[in-house]
């Protein structure tokens, strides 16, 4: 592309409502521009980066046999009724209505469809098994839209199913998915760790996030350096494999805590480590109230919390209902006497004469043991910590923050039981259909590139994705000799199939040279006055480093690179 006369603009000056380096740079950059709160233009380079990446991606699909469909955006509210997850994805679902009253969404992603689509060509195990994928748009109403792509409300998603007979061959069918998404990954040019998570509204036997790793990841990744285990801290396992049970020596003592309904206070005032209490929250999961417990110093993992009874809502309760199920005011909530069902952390098991909130206000109970009270569930609910081990190997963890831009889904038969998705075995038998499900973030990818290659200058793109690979910027546009060999540089680089942008600005080289830094592109040719003796600049952007050569021998410098 030549830039004279093209849409290009890039700014001078940080973009002040841009909450991430990504956002800032994408933006002033010219790749995209807010146009509300998350959601955004892709202007021509950041469209040019985003095809490339769909076009690593759709490669790698392809190869695995996938088929590329395309479902509508516009979907009829029905089959998310039927599949349970209307109710699941909450005020987070865009809901319309069209001039018949009849009831739709913007799809917040397709399972429903393509289990639709599905059973539009299944019969027999002869029909399976076969995988089918889409780039299309998905919606979703973020609470708190943020950090420039990586938290948006429209976005594009390459997302596929699978369709199998049987768990064995879901299980053929994720592998072939999971090694396409590592190959992808790979060409990308992304850092990434993969971990074990959560499986939220999507359901199913099991879920694996692709995390890119960054400083501004919504996402905390727990991993072991000695063995295989890595996982998104949200379902981290605690080990207590090798905790020595507490003996009880203490006797129940009622004791007042004037003012003290905090953790802090009432360490302060009866001068005990954090250690040795147990905090009672009280929560409401799915409308009803829990007392929760949790040892001081923890807190509640309110996934792990929520996949204890089966909850789809988890909420702390309010003051009210903390009231009426304590009968005291906020502070001293405790599980003796607590008029509501106690899911308490598999760690208070080991535990014995600690501390409690009394029900009473401005009381607490010292030397409470498991036999004061009878927890309706004993579950791991807490938020893995630094000083944990790992569960498999009991090594120290490691904490690293990273932005989920893949994951992979087994769904079982979740969806093809709630949509009647079935087939006719080799024992003319009805069988449910196995699905999977496998999804990559474009936007997200774009963004993950950002935060981990940049400098203080802008951008550095990996040269997979780059909008173009190569630069060439003329010093002095007015000179004749300059730009016939930048041109004819540019006709000859074109012909070969590389991605070249000719910068052919009537602008000062300052600005030039500042233009091809904020944009990222891998290399830079700078034509100037050398040319007469057949000389250009090379600079290569990660690098910074530069060479002068004669413009006959780019090419192949370029194609040993």
């Amino acid at each position: 592309m030549k830039l004279n006369n093209q849409y290009f603009f890039t700014l001078r000056e940080d973009v002040k409502d841009e909450d991430s380096i990504s956002g800032n740079l994408l933006c002033k950059a010219g790749f995209i521009k807010k146009t509300s709160a998350g959601i955004y233009m892709m202007l021509p380079l950041g469209l040019m980066v985003e095809n490339k990446i769909e076009a690593i991606i759709r490669k790698n699909m392809n190869e695995t046999g996938a088929q590329e469909v395309k479902m509508p955006a516009l979907i009829a509210q029905e089959y998310y009724e039927k599949s349970g997850r209307l109710e699941n994805f909450g005020s987070s679902i865009y809901k319309l209505k069209d001039r018949s009253s009849k009831a739709f969404t913007l799809g917040p992603t397709h399972e429903e469809l393509f289990a639709v689509a599905a059973k539009m060509m299944i019969r027999s195990y002869k029909n399976m098994p076969f995988n089918l994928y889409q780039f299309q748009s998905k919606y979703r109403d973020e609470p708190r839209a943020r950090f420039g792509l990586i938290r948006v409300k429209e976005f594009v998603m390459k997302d596929a199913y699978s369709f199998d007979t049987d768990e064995k061959g879901l299980d053929v069918a994720y592998q072939k998915m999971f090694d396409a998404y590592k190959k992808s990954f790979d060409e990308i040019g992304i850092d990434y760790r993969i971990v074990k998570a959560d499986t939220g509204v999507m359901g199913g036997l099991l879920s694996e996030e692709f995390q890119a790793i960054t400083p501004i990841g919504e996402d905390t990744i727990v991993y072991c350096d000695h063995c295989d285990y890595a996982t998104n801290i949200e379902i981290a396992k605690c080990d207590y494999s090798e905790v020595i049970d507490e003996v009880p020596n203490g006797t129940l003592e009622l004791v007042f805590t004037p003012e003290a309904g905090t953790i802090e206070e009432v360490c302060r005032y009866l001068k005990k480590d954090e250690k040795c209490f147990v905090k009672t929250l009280i929560y409401r999961l799915d409308g009803k109230p829990y007392g929760v417990m949790v040892r001081g110093d923890k807190e509640v993992s309110e996934t792990k919390l929520a996949k204890s009874i089966g909850a789809f809502e988890v909420e702390l309760a309010d003051f009210a209902t903390v009231e009426e199920v304590t009968g005291s005011k906020v502070g001293f909530a405790g599980p003796i006497g607590l008029k509501c069902p106690i899911i308490m952390d598999e760690e208070i098991s080991h535990m014995a004469d600690y501390i409690t909130g009394a029900n009473q206000t401005d009381h607490h109970y010292l030397n409470v043991n498991n036999s004061d009270f009878k927890p309706e569930i004993i579950a791991d609910i807490r938020l893995i910590k630094a000083d944990d081990l790992c569960p498999h190997c009991h090594k120290p963890l490691s904490f690293t923050k990273g932005i989920e831009v893949g994951n992979t889904f087994k769904l079982g038969t979740k969806y093809s039981k709630a949509l009647d998705l079935t087939y006719l075995s080799k024992e003319n038998k009805n069988e449910y259909v196995w699905m999977g499900s496998y999804g990559i973030g474009i936007g997200r990818c774009m963004a993950a590139l950002v935060e981990q290659n940049h400098d203080e200058n802008g951008i550095i793109w990996p040269k997979n994705v780059a909008p173009f690979e190569v630069a060439i910027v003329v010093i002095a546009t007015k000179d004749e000799l300059q730009m016939k060999a930048a041109e004819e540089l540019y006709d000859r680089l074109t012909e070969k199939g590389i991605d070249v942008l000719l910068d052919d600005r009537n602008e000062r080289p300052g600005v030039k040279f500042n233009d091809m830094e904020l944009i990222g592109i891998p290399l830079r040719i700078t034509v100037g006055k050398k040319i007469s003796e057949g000389i250009v600049e090379i600079k290569e952007r990660r690098t910074g480093q530069t060479e002068e050569i004669s413009i006959d021998q780019v090419i192949e410098y370029l194609e040993n690179k």
